[in-house]
């Protein structure tokens, strides 16, 4: 609005020129975006004196209500765009003083984060390869999602054997029209193996005797509890050469045990079944916690169960291939989680897959 215009407004309508100069100074003098806000509520809303002054515009004489109501138009029109134009000064205002204020210097050392470390499953299983890699084994790997022909069948576990129900096993698929023609009739399809010993299988097919292998990795089973877990790991030995016998067997066993959790544990052989093993023992170990004594952990027997074990029976090495008047051999396996949760008094396997930072950092 110009002078000329401002002028015969003051006197034509008096009052609506006071409002337009009350509510310039009102914008203008807001301190912040919030006072700004409260400025426009209060001179251009809806109870604002404008507003009002507008309303009363039909009440007017005929002569003076173009000139106001015009008036009026420009004078809201000015104090909005008086609004916009002192929200982008705070604005710029606010930027100003936050780059002045909050300024990072780049040239200071930046957040450190807490470094992480080997989970306490792959340092166990690490420690396991070390000491029998010591001993001459070879590591060993295969496939995850298994044949049925591996994982039972060529173990001498026959299609009827419990191992082999939906209750036990991850079914990926039950048809024979995905086998080779080497897989015999009974074989049902394919499955998360529920062991490593499938990979003994393999290696056996692939190499004369003698044979010094581990096979360690991650293996499946629909079990879900305290010692439990769906998926967990294992780690597998298998030797085959002449003369091999249970002695040798045990000696390993009580070799192992020693390095793995101190020179003085004792352990304890007795006997067992397993399909691919015959004889088949259990290999417990002496219960630190008690000295063998017997406590609540061991179930006051004084021992703790730690891998099968035993000779391999004959009908394996049918399916490889094996002269069993020939080569002899034993097989063993044990749980990993088992391992680390008796060296480390860990009373629950859950505990290694909740991924509690407060749990893994004291390993």
């Amino acid at each position: 609005m110009d002078d000329a215009q401002l002028q015969e407004l003051k006197q034509r309508a008096p009052g609506l020129a006071a409002i337009y100069h009350t509510g310039r100074e009102t914008i203008t003098h807001a301190a912040d975006l919030a006072a700004l806000e409260q400025a426009r509520v209060q001179v251009l809303g809806r109870k604002s004196a404008l507003t009002e002054f507008l309303r009363s515009i039909p009440g007017l004489p005929a002569e003076e209500r173009p000139l106001v109501g015009r008036g009026g138009n420009v004078i809201r029109k000015e104090l909005e765009e008086l609004v916009e134009a002192r929200e982008a000064e705070l604005k710029r205002a606010a930027l100003s003083d936050s780059l002045a204020h909050e300024r990072i210097d780049v040239t200071l050392p930046g957040q450190s984060f807490p470094a992480g470390h080997e989970h306490l499953i792959s340092r166990t299983m690490r420690e396991v390869e070390d000491i029998f890699i010591g001993l001459g084994y070879q590591i060993a790997e295969g496939p995850e999602v298994e044949l049925d022909y591996y994982n039972f069948t060529a173990l001498n576990t026959p299609p009827s054997h419990p191992a082999r129900s939906a209750h036990d096993t991850f079914w990926v698929v039950e048809q024979r029209e995905t086998m080779p023609e080497a897989v015999v009739d009974a074989d049902r399809g394919v499955l998360l193996r529920t062991h490593t010993s499938p990979v003994q299988v393999r290696v056996m097919e692939q190499q004369r005797p003698p044979v010094y292998i581990l096979s360690p990795g991650k293996v499946y089973r629909r079990d879900s509890d305290a010692t439990h877990t769906p998926m967990f790991h294992q780690a597998e030995g298998l030797v085959v050469d002449e003369g091999v016998t249970l002695a040798d067997l045990k000696g390993t066993v009580a070799h192992f045990t020693r390095e793995f959790f101190g020179p003085d544990r004792d352990i304890r052989v007795r006997p067992h079944f397993f399909p691919f093993t015959e004889p088949s023992i259990e290999v417990d170990v002496s219960c630190e916690l008690c000295g063998g004594k017997g406590c609540r952990s061991c179930k006051y027997s004084g021992w703790l169960e730690i891998m099968g074990a035993g000779m391999v029976d004959p009908a394996v090495y049918s399916f490889v291939d094996y002269d069993p008047e020939k080569v002899s051999g034993f097989a063993f396996g044990m749980g990993v989680e088992r391992m680390a949760m008796l060296k480390h008094g860990i009373p629950d396997l859950r505990l290694f897959y909740d991924n509690d930072v407060r749990f893994l950092r004291q390993f």
